[in-house]
């Protein structure tokens, strides 16, 4: 009697740019390919481009400037290329986010497999190669999934935009007669963003040291304030959020922080 012979081992495709997979296929196929650190899942299609010198050195000041803002306000996490599941056909790999923690009534989570889900507060985007993405799809994406503040760094242009999300749609945030760009959904976050462009680092830490000690930021949490009609958030002395994913394993303090997918 001849045994039955065993079937081969599937294997699992490599992930291409410009795939059109769904979201459980792209992270199927991503874990089968330890050696890749960046690929991101928009609307359906996998993206992975390459990433430069002149982005990965942008890419290091604005983290800098985060880290700051964390460092000194209770209750924000930041991360740097963290994966975020959205819906079946997004899973977007931000250059850098800065969420509200789940404890102090983040809309974002951890899960309990190593991802963040749902959107984050505030997402930051390198643009050097990638200018029409993430000023079209992208941000699109973004703005569906209610992410309250987006910043795309266009470095070729040496431009800055800022743009928050009020009544379901993005309007750019202009600085005040100082140059200092402030969020209004993080209390005491601030940019100077011509010193930032001009490559001034010591000014943009001073403007980013100067706003989370200003009275009324000491950290982000629930509380009552005025509200942007139909974007989920109260801003001012605190946060609050309407709109949290109710379904993640989630980490509650800055000491369980997931700053990235892989290692």
């Amino acid at each position: 009697m001849t045994a039955n012979p065993i079937p081969p081992l599937l294997e699992v495709p490599p992930l291409r740019d410009g795939d059109r997979l769904g979201r459980v296929e792209f992270e199927k196929r991503w874990e089968a390919m330890p050696e890749v650190k960046h690929a991101e899942l928009i609307d359906g299609v996998v993206q992975m481009p390459a990433l430069s010198r002149h982005h990965a050195v942008s890419h290091f000041g604005l983290i800098g400037w985060l880290w700051m803002y964390q460092v000194l306000t209770p209750g924000s996490e930041g991360a740097d290329n963290a994966s975020v599941r959205f819906d079946n056909n997004n899973m977007p790999q931000p250059d850098a986010l800065l969420r509200v923690l789940e404890s102090h009534g983040g809309q974002c989570c951890g899960t309990s497999d190593g991802y963040l889900e749902g959107a984050p507060e505030l997402v930051v985007e390198i643009s050097h190669t990638t200018t029409d993405a993430d000023l079209g799809p992208r941000r699109e994406v973004y703005r569906r999934h209610r992410v309250q503040e987006y910043i795309v760094w266009r470095v070729a242009d040496r431009e800055l935009d800022w743009f928050v999300l009020r009544g379901g749609y993005y309007l750019t945030i202009d600085p005040d007669p100082d140059g200092i760009t402030r969020s209004e959904v993080f209390p005491g976050l601030w940019l100077d963003a011509p010193a930032l462009l001009r490559g001034d680092t010591a000014r943009v830490l001073t403007a980013s040291q100067t706003g989370p000690q200003q009275p009324g930021t000491h950290g982000v949490h629930h509380g009552t304030a005025r509200t942007h009609a139909g974007s989920g958030v109260s801003v001012g002395k605190g946060i609050s959020h309407q709109n949290r994913a109710g379904h993640c394993d989630a980490p509650q303090s800055p000491d369980e922080t997931l700053f990235g997918r892989k290692g």
